[in-house]
């Protein structure tokens, strides 16, 4: 086939490919086409198929839910502009039910309304609701559940407060009402850092069923982000009344989240040093070109429990709570066995630090520690500015006096330390909080007697249960956690008996109430 086109461009001929002379003559209209316009027509149709199939293909690429493309977006606002509508995955009615209140006859007395995501899933499968119902008994758990909750540390704040409002305005939290006794010095504050829901349980409920006015007490719990919601939620759905139980995130703290905190710095760094110890313990012991002591601190450095902000935490309690002039602090393996009130009537002497010293004692493979116990006293920095004879004292309940601890240098000590030690290597001492400890509060220890924090029930089992059973609080500080299979029979009873065996969510952990721990 042949296409003969005339010169003034108004006629075009169609041939047969067999010279046969029937064709087709297409009379175009008498307007004269320059060759200039043919050109730049054929031209700007060649760009537009272009244009048209690379914004096909990045289309094809990007998706069906992503919009980064000019395409995509086309097809988002193209039906929008010629007056159509953009189809939402969503019914409607769905958006309507959601966005109206709750009545108090849908969700008050009721039994039937799932309170957890595996009974709502199977209760829509098993009836098989249209969208409507669908998004009533959704709105319907989720307002159930949140009364359930009203119990919970923050619920003034905003967004929860209008989440409750959803819900016909339940009755204000307990400690919306208690919140102003969360800064009266008249009550007895005690502080408890914990990222350990469990063990955060066990400590709080010996703290208040022994206490002698628990009405007085107030707890305040301190964890982090990831472990905040459900330590909120438990202490909610497990309330110790009459005691106030606050429980407060890290992010929740002003002073921690803004600007630059000397803990989560030295942390940092820390972490970096931690980084160069490739290889695995394997390799560091392989290292014939390192002291002993070097050798060693770097294998306790492998262990992830010596870079916890909540093992820091404590050294900024006076930020922390800056309306407070005294607390008790709590270590999550605790139990404590008697009324711990009377602490507040210790005579600090101006000191910062209530504690017991850890050198003079019945059983001599606890309490015979000294600062060479915990200090690398062959480091000429170490040797230069202590006594390796000194007695040591203990981290785990400690009376804190926060109006002198704010008059002293304690903090900054503290952290400077910290950066000698990863200047040195991480050798200054053993790892762990305590040795640090032990620099910064140097000269700020009140010793109290011993009888308030009884040691070592997580690392020996020389002890008996008369003995532990005589102790104000028993401290499981070593690997022999009581919560573990490898706690020791004899003593895990301390602990055991405040625990719930029979509360759901205990069950769900599989913890048993025997000698074996956890299954």
């Amino acid at each position: 086939m042949q296409l003969h086109i005339s010169p003034s461009l108004r006629h075009v001929t169609v041939l047969p490919g067999k010279g046969v002379r029937e064709f087709i003559k297409v009379k175009v209209g008498s307007r004269r086409v320059s060759y200039r316009m043919v050109f730049y027509s054929l031209l700007f149709f060649t760009f537009l198929l272009r244009f048209v199939f690379v914004l096909t293909a990045v289309d094809t690429i990007d998706g069906e839910t992503k919009c980064s493309t000019i395409g995509c977006l086309g097809k988002r606002l193209g039906p929008r502009i010629l007056g159509g509508r953009h189809e939402s995955p969503v019914p409607e009615v769905m958006y309507q039910i959601l966005d109206e209140p709750a009545s108090k006859d849908e969700i008050q007395g009721r039994d039937d309304i799932p309170q957890t995501l595996e009974e709502f899933t199977a209760e829509v499968k098993e009836s098989r609701s249209d969208a409507r119902a669908f998004a009533i008994k959704l709105r319907a758990m989720a307002c159930s559940i949140q009364q359930h909750t009203k119990a919970a540390p923050l619920p003034c704040s905003k967004t929860s407060q209008r989440a409750l409002n959803q819900c016909q305005r339940p009755p204000p939290a307990p400690l919306c009402r208690a919140r102003p006794y969360l800064v009266d010095n008249s009550y007895f504050h005690f502080v408890l850092a914990s990222d350990n829901i469990l063990a955060a349980s066990v400590v709080a409920s010996s703290l208040i069923r022994n206490a002698l006015r628990p009405h007085k007490v107030v707890l305040h719990i301190i964890t982090d982000r990831k472990t905040y919601s459900p330590m909120q939620a438990w202490f909610s759905l497990h309330p110790l009344s009459p005691a106030i139980i606050e429980v407060k995130g890290l992010h929740h703290f002003d002073w921690f989240t803004k600007g630059k905190v000397p803990v989560l710095e030295a942390m940092e760094k820390d972490q970096r040093v931690r980084s160069q110890f490739r290889g695995g313990s394997s390799a560091i012991v392989a290292n014939n070109t390192e002291k002993p002591y070097v050798i060693a601190a770097k294998l306790q450095a492998l262990s992830p429990k010596y870079n916890s902000v909540m093992n820091h935490i404590r050294i900024h309690l006076p930020e922390l709570f800056p309306s407070l002039n005294k607390i008790v602090f709590l270590d999550d393996d605790i139990v404590v066995q008697t009324d711990l009130t009377p602490l507040w009537d210790i005579d600090m002497e101006g000191k910062v630090n209530g504690a017991v010293e850890t050198c003079r004692g019945d059983d001599k493979f606890v309490m015979s520690k000294r600062l060479k116990s915990y200090l690398n006293f062959s480091h000429p920095l170490i040797a230069k500015n202590f006594d390796p004879n000194e007695c040591a004292w203990a981290y785990g309940m400690n009376i804190f006096d926060l109006e002198a601890w704010r008059k002293t240098n304690i903090s900054r000590t503290y952290h400077s330390w910290l950066q000698e030690n990863l200047k040195s290597d991480l050798s200054l001492w053993q790892l762990g909080t305590l040795p640090p400890g032990l620099i910064a509060f140097h000269g700020h220890v009140h010793v109290i007697d011993p009888f308030w924090h009884m040691l070592g029930l997580g690392y020996q089992d020389n002890t008996s249960l008369a003995d532990a059973e005589s102790a104000g609080v028993v401290h499981f500080n070593g690997r022999a956690k009581p919560w573990l299979e490898i706690a020791f029979p004899q003593l895990r009873p301390l602990w055991a008996k405040y625990v719930d065996f029979s509360d759901k969510f205990i069950k769900s952990c599989h913890i048993r109430a025997s000698d074996d721990g956890i299954d």
